[in-house]
């Protein structure tokens, strides 16, 4: 994500918890046949130009999404992972602490972006095309059940079949200051994508 290194830290300030959990709001797995056999991608989604192999996103986000360093900048503390999943989807993992952050990898739909452009598009308030991150396409939005409009997904397509998703909640005290849930959303998966291509040896 194109920021300074030093406001990422602000993200810690940002997220809430107050039992409330920052998985990313998943885009419906099912599909219509004919969708599902498109060639990829579609649906408006862009093409991932310099991939990542899927194996990337293999193996459980609680111990390679998020370093403790990056936790630590993200939450202010380094508390244990979460680990669940999503039917139909992936796994994912929830971070806890006086705040809350959330990675899911989503590999099982063989998808990619195009899911996220024809299922959870319709479904937004907030629909926001970002610059690319770490060289690779994505999409930061906001569910119309989110009411409070305080909780943003983004997207990332590492290759045109999969993607990853980081989710956070602004606090009450962030979204009264209008802080943008997606941009601090956007600067944690820009840490992910980092790994994710460290993992990768790129």
């Amino acid at each position: 994500m194109r920021a300074p290194r030093a406001s990422i830290a602000l993200v810690g300030a940002v997220l809430a918890v107050g039992g409330c959990s920052a998985k990313p709001a998943a885009a419906p797995a099912s599909a219509p046949a004919s969708s599902a056999r498109a060639a990829l991608p579609h649906s408006g989604a862009p093409k991932v130009d310099h991939p990542l192999p899927a194996s990337v996103l293999s193996g459980d986000p609680c111990q390679s999404a998020l370093t403790s360093d990056q936790l630590a900048q993200i939450l202010g503390t380094v508390p244990q992972g979460e680990p669940d999943s999503i039917d139909g989807l992936g796994s994912s993992c929830d971070w806890h602490a006086d705040a809350s952050v959330s990675v899911s990898y989503v590999t099982q739909d063989h998808q990619g972006l195009s899911a996220v452009y024809r299922n959870a598009k319709p479904q937004t308030s907030v629909w926001r095309v970002f610059p690319l991150i770490q060289g690779f396409p994505a999409v930061g939005y906001v569910s119309r059940e989110s009411k409070l409009g305080d909780i943003c997904t983004v997207s990332v397509g590492i290759a045109d079949s999969v993607s990853f998703d980081a989710g956070l909640i602004l606090s009450r005290a962030r979204k009264d200051a209008h802080a943008d849930p997606c941009e601090l959303a956007a600067r944690v998966a820009g840490m992910v994508a980092t790994n994710l291509r460290r993992k990768a040896g790129s």
